[in-house]
């Protein structure tokens, strides 16, 4: 063979294998966009948007409050106690009716520098409007304890009694269930809680030592959810223990650099996408990829929980109403976009965040009991 026959052989030769390794990248690049979205199909398709509610409030668009500051945003997020559904029945006989045990309005700053969850007890005595029931007609309304608004209207009846309660417009919701919550705890490998004594709990499923202890999702819904054993047995003192269960949730997800990690982002998302019923505008990744946005870069310190002011209802202890006007206050600069402070019950106060939010300089922010995502409860 002449040296030209062997040249024109080789660079022959040397183009089948770019071809070859060309289509062979394709095939890859292929394979892999396919994985990705069958990922994101998936993780999409998880969401259920909650249709019923959209065409409900749609029904009482005029009566709605109106946005009061472009960029703020008012996310109602609903615990269900509901029995249907995977994993759910083990905690009790499905009546065919829910009620909301925990209801959370999440106010997030136009700035994005500051987010303020705002605990709603569900025995707090308000005004429920006249709902659709799930099953057709209509609830006549009363002056009732709150979480009867989700027992008669589900997600649009309770958004719009907050919504009458505190005029503040409720831009999106979410509703998630016992299963849900789990799986979210057990996908960023359990929270860490510190606890001032040990627990004995038969009927929450719960023996945990005293103080730091890492919970499982079943250990921290026992955890959250236990009424009569911790603490004075309120339900004022439960919320507090799910803010600073919440707190440590987001200290978690934070510090692990979850969002940032591809592999230890799917499960969360998987299980997250897979609990929620949403708005529509929410119900799909972009959605939710928007609103985590605008939250991932929020400093702990500034992440901050508290409850609605409230007292014994005067007309039955076992019952809870508004403390005036301390509650107004409180409503009125979430509306705003005003800053709050918080400080826990000893009194003592988070680090100074500074002022955020729009009108910052009109008034000092008034303090109210909670925490912080950056507060230990072990200090």
């Amino acid at each position: 063979m002449t040296e030209t026959a062997r040249s024109r052989r080789g660079a022959s030769a040397r183009r089948t294998w770019v071809r070859r390794g060309a289509v062979g990248a394709g095939l890859l690049l292929v394979a892999a966009a396919g994985t990705g979205w069958l990922v994101y199909a998936k993780l999409d398709g998880n969401i259920t948007p909650d249709e019923a509610a959209a065409a409900e409030l749609a029904r009482y668009e005029k009566e709605r409050p109106s946005a009061a500051v472009r960029g703020a945003q008012n996310i109602l997020v609903i615990g269900s106690d509901s029995r249907a559904g995977d994993g759910n029945r083990r905690y009790g006989r499905d009546s065919g009716s829910e009620r909301s045990d925990t209801t959370i309005l999440l106010h997030l700053s136009a700035d994005h520098r500051s987010a303020t969850a705002v605990s709603i007890p569900r025995d707090l005595m308000v005004d429920v409007p006249g709902c659709r029931r799930p099953g057709g007609g209509r609830s006549r309304p009363m002056f009732a304890m709150f979480n009867h608004a989700f027992q008669v209207g589900g997600s649009a009846c309770t958004i719009r009694t907050v919504e009458r309660m505190t005029d503040i417009r409720v831009d999106h919701h979410m509703v998630v269930d016992f299963h849900g919550f789990k799986e979210m705890v057990d996908a960023v490998d359990g929270v860490e809680v510190c606890l001032t004594k040990p627990i004995r709990d038969k009927a929450a499923k719960l023996r945990l030592p005293a103080g730091k202890v890492t919970l499982d999702g079943e250990q921290a819904l026992g955890y959250v959810r236990a009424r009569k054993s911790l603490g004075n047995g309120s339900d004022t003192d439960r919320m507090e223990r799910q803010q600073r269960f919440l707190a440590a949730l987001v200290h978690k997800v934070q510090s692990n650099d979850v969002l940032l990690n591809p592999v230890r982002l799917y499960p969360v998302l998987d299980a997250a996408t897979s609990s929620l019923t949403t708005d529509p505008a929410l119900a799909s990744l972009r959605g939710l990829y928007d609103l985590v946005r605008g939250m991932r870069d929020i400093p702990t310190e500034r992440v901050q929980f508290l409850t609605v002011p409230r007292e014994s209802y005067v007309y039955n202890a076992n019952r809870d109403q508004l403390v005036e006007p301390e509650a107004q206050r409180l409503f009125e600069r979430l509306r705003l976009d005003r800053p709050v402070a918080v400080a826990d019950s000893r009194g003592k106060s988070p680090r100074s965040r500074g002022e955020s939010g729009q009108g910052s300089s009109a008034s000092p922010a008034p303090t109210f009991r909670g925490n912080t995502a950056a507060e230990s409860g072990c200090e």
